[in-house]
């Protein structure tokens, strides 16, 4: 603003006569465009050093926030919507929300400035400048929400197109045995012309708009416009999981006795369907407990809640004695081990899977792992035994070789209670009986097996048959086929089939 003030003294010193106060006028010129360049550099370079580090540290803060949330938030959250919100909207917060500060802010003093200065000279024309300030505002504030909600809609847009390259990327096997290429293409198409539609909405708008307004009002109602793509992002780090992991407790030495007292359980995205009712039965040290039922009995939820992924409505489960809550949250998950019927691997060598999680474990605890879950045969045939690559998910393996990993994965922990969910139903019945005689034979461990097969838990020392999610009955093969009763049946089906 001084800059076209002393131009303009300039001109009416060179109007009249050269002097004294011509250089002046040319020095205070010249040093205030200076000034002006400088804190414009100075302000420009605090600015992009902020964005770099604002970037890096809402992103790291974000994941951090969402790797501790229960389970039940990535069943109402879909995978390809986090990851949009991780890497789209924590770059377009990180980038415009600063960048648009730096502009807002300037413009602010700017403006602040330029109208102290406007007084200054003549108040009467300062006032009259402003007479269109009131119109101004009422179209920035009706431009603003109308612009946010928009912007929100488009992200919301994005997300879900994610979403479709993401589920249809992932599940490619699925998508080409039913020839659904088309299909696939048509959603993904559809989304994208969504996203379109919203952004010619968004940019017609403003079109309209900025022909009417001033920098200062363009540059704020931008700056909250941005705000939107930081709601979620914000939203997210402030989620308190809904199951705590705020536990202390870790004793030298654990049993492994559990008990469930009454547990009665819904998933939180089905609130008024009871999955399991009044649930209660228990797991002894140096035992064998079999969980069997039909599909939708409530097995796998009795394990998610064993492995606190959720809490249960009602009732309690028990760990000597204990609730599950009152658990240091990594001690709790080095002594209860989960091996599930599709485990999942992580891109690196066979090594790092077995150990993962683990630091310092030595050669050997890694390779008596492999050998208890009956996986050093195979990796000893592979070129690079330990150090191979797994692939994602660990595609370049089997499932029977990815069941062994991730049995030793769990062995390697020297558990005080294993959990077998289908863990070897990729398995021939030769391997499946060597790996169960390898497990019992390591110590009075509390072991909880579920299958489908019958014969992989007729040697159990316990059997309980949950039915409509609750305990139909339990005890022995041979006393639960004495009994004729919905075990008998479970056996008898099997058989047929």
């Amino acid at each position: 603003m001084f800059i076209p003030y002393y131009t303009g003294r300039v001109i009416d010193i060179l109007s009249s006569s050269y002097g004294h106060a011509f250089t002046t006028a040319i020095g205070l010129m010249c040093l205030t465009s200076f000034g002006s360049s400088l804190a414009a550099s100075c302000r420009e370079g605090i600015f992009m050093f902020t964005l770099s580090r604002l970037n890096i540290r809402i992103r790291q803060l974000l994941f951090s926030s969402l790797v501790r949330q229960d389970l039940a938030f990535f069943q109402q959250v879909k995978p390809g919507e986090l990851t949009s919100r991780l890497s789209r909207d924590t770059t377009m917060m990180s980038r415009s929300v600063p960048a648009n500060a730096n502009i807002f802010l300037c413009s602010l003093v700017k403006a602040l400035g330029l109208y102290g200065f406007m007084l200054g000279l003549s108040w009467r024309l300062t006032l009259l400048t402003l007479l269109e300030t009131p119109l101004t505002m009422a179209a920035q504030s009706l431009y603003d929400a109308r612009r946010q909600a928009v912007l929100r809609a488009i992200q919301d847009s994005m997300a879900r197109s994610g979403e479709v390259v993401r589920e249809s990327v992932s599940s490619i096997e699925t998508v080409r045995s039913f020839a659904t290429e088309e299909e696939e293409s048509r959603r993904y198409r559809a989304a994208l012309a969504e996203t379109h539609r919203l952004k010619n909405r968004r940019d017609l708008e403003r079109d309209l708009y900025l022909l009417f307004c001033q920098t200062l009002a363009c540059t704020y109602g931008d700056l909250l416009s941005n705000v939107g793509a930081a709601e979620k992002v914000f939203e997210y780090l402030d989620r308190e999981p809904a199951v705590r992991t705020d536990g202390t407790r870790a004793p030298e030495s654990l049993q492994g006795h559990v008990s469930f007292r009454d547990v009665s359980f819904s998933y939180p995205s089905r609130p008024d369907r009871q999955v399991l009712q009044a649930v209660s039965f228990e797991l002894c040290p140096g035992e064998v407990t079999a969980l069997v039922g039909l599909n939708g009995s409530g097995k796998s939820t009795c394990v998610g809640l064993l492995e606190r992924f959720y809490e249960p409505q009602a009732g309690e489960i028990l760990l000597d004695g204990a609730p599950l809550r009152e658990y240091e949250h990594r001690y709790l998950h080095r002594q209860v081990a989960l091996v599930g019927q599709e485990p999942v691997l992580f891109s690196g060598s066979i090594r790092e899977n077995i150990a993962y999680g683990l630091g310092g474990c030595g050669e050997e605890q890694v390779t008596r792992a492999a050998r208890a879950a009956q996986a050093s045969g195979f990796i000893a045939e592979l070129d690079r035994g330990f150090e191979t690559d797994v692939g994602e998910k660990g595609g370049q393996l089997s499932a029977g070789q990815k069941q062994r990993i991730a049995i030793a994965r769990a062995l390697i922990r020297q558990p005080a209670v294993l959990i077998l969910d289908e863990a070897t139903s990729a398995l021939d019945a030769e391997s499946e009986c060597a790996i169960r005689q390898s497990v019992l034979s390591r110590g009075p461990r509390t072991v909880l097996v579920i299958a489908h097969r019958m014969q992989t838990v007729e040697n159990a020392d316990r059997i309980v048959v949950l039915e409509g999610g609750a305990v139909a009955e339990e005890g022995t093969h041979a006393e639960l086929m004495g009994r004729e009763g919905p075990y008998y049946r479970l056996v008898q089906r099997d058989l047929a089939e």
